[in-house]
């Protein structure tokens, strides 16, 4: 019996935890964004960090700055096979995600930055010996994206900025026999069934704008072109234990951003954003090889729609070394759930605070609560059968950062 790929695999390469964002997309560029939800990203310009969400920021500040930020993503999602009575708890492992940015003027109209960072990521890890282990098994993806950007203020209110990304990607897949290949085979559900392995680059580009009506009134707007991720030369392991190369290409969406940031007082402030992902793009995933039959090694169709995300915060200033945040975010389902992504709306609550410790150093700290609505979803294996899925998840989410002003 020929073992249909497309359903091994389930979501292949790109898989990832539910809890965080939309999809496989990773939101957590900064701790001072954390704490109000990233919301008003492309109008607050705190720190050096706005260059991953409006590179038109960087001409509002007069010094050059450096931000550095360690995120700790520790979500909770568990899964519930109602159709083989099986559990799997915490199938995605706590992740760090870290970055760095530095930015500086160049004279009164330009200046110029670099961040590092990751807009897409991903972690899931089942049992081995569950019954859905040739649809589930363990993913890794990790990306990086290189950004060196440039501003320049065209006067005294509107400001633009463009930066391009050079973007790193590895990537690791396992599956296992599982229930029904276990049975039809004579293995261990536990065995490996076929593997993948490769790295890569992409590359993209990035625009942005800002509206400043006066000192505590502006506008921003971002947006971070598609980049094609080709993993054209991946170490396949196919269910016979034959090693192949295949190649994998897969376009990681574009995301667009308005915010707006409005000091009301000495002490309050609001900001607010709408972010869009363009995850129709997002149609398939095929592995391609010479030595595979027909030439292709696996087919999964997609289904993803463009979704939304809705955040509001306020920054609050108690003197002049302590600053406070707090957010909400409403994160649209981006595509419908499988094992690998059980995605589903999801809503953030944010808390945070910057101490202002002399004219260089600042420090930031952010909490997120990000919880997730329950969902149910079925998947069919290697061989027909189907199987039915509840999930549940949430996430806590906590990041640090420390600002240097030159």
């Amino acid at each position: 019996m020929k073992i249909r790929h497309y359903s091994t695999l389930s979501l292949a390469i790109f898989a990832s935890f539910q809890a965080h964002a939309a999809g496989f997309q990773v939101a957590e560029h900064s701790a001072s964004g954390l704490g109000r939800a990233f919301s008003g990203e492309a109008a607050v310009a705190q720190d050096a960090s706005v260059i991953a969400r409006n590179p038109a920021a960087m001409t509002r500040f007069d010094r050059a700055m450096f931000s550095g930020a360690i995120s700790i993503i520790d979500p909770e999602v568990d899964i519930y096979d109602t159709t083989n009575m099986e559990r799997s708890n915490d199938v995605a492992p706590l992740q760090v995600v870290p970055a760095g940015y530095y930015l500086s003027p160049i004279n009164e109209k330009w200046a110029w930055g670099i961040g590092m960072f990751t807009t897409y990521g991903v972690a899931t890890d089942y049992p081995d010996d569950i019954a859905a282990g040739d649809m589930a098994g363990d993913t890794s993806l990790v990306s990086v994206n290189i950004n060196p950007s440039v501003a320049y203020r065209v006067n005294d209110n509107f400001s633009i900025g463009a930066g391009l990304n050079l973007v790193y990607a590895h990537a690791e897949l396992n599956r296992h026999f599982g229930r029904d290949l276990s049975q039809l085979f004579g293995r261990n559900r536990s065995d490996l069934l076929i593997s993948m392995e490769g790295d890569t680059f992409g590359w993209g580009w990035n625009i942005g704008a800002m509206y400043e009506i006066n000192e505590n009134h502006r506008f921003g707007f971002g947006y971070r072109s598609e980049v094609e991720i080709d993993f054209d030369d991946g170490d396949f392991t196919d269910t016979d234990g034959s090693k192949k190369k295949a190649q994998l290409v897969v376009d990681l969406p574009a995301i667009w951003e308005l915010s707006g940031f409005h000091q009301l007082n000495d002490t309050f402030a609001i900001h607010y954003s709408y972010l869009r992902t363009e995850w129709s793009a997002f149609k398939e995933l095929k592995a391609t090889s010479p030595e595979c039959d027909n030439r292709i090694c696996f087919f999964k169709p997609e289904e993803y729609d463009d979704s939304s995300r809705y955040s509001i915060g306020t920054t609050i200033n108690f003197n002049e070394q302590w600053i406070g945040r707090l957010g909400f975010a409403f994160d649209e389902q981006a595509g419908k759930a499988t094992l690998s992504i059980p995605d589903s709306d999801r809503y953030w609550y944010s808390i945070g605070a910057t101490y202002l410790h002399n004219n260089h150093w600042s420090f930031d700290a952010g909490f997120a609560l990000v919880v997730s609505d329950d969902g149910s979803f079925t998947e069919t294996n290697s061989v027909g059968e189907t199987f039915n899925f509840e999930s549940e998840g949430l996430a806590y989410i906590t990041a640090i950062q420390a600002n240097y002003k030159f």
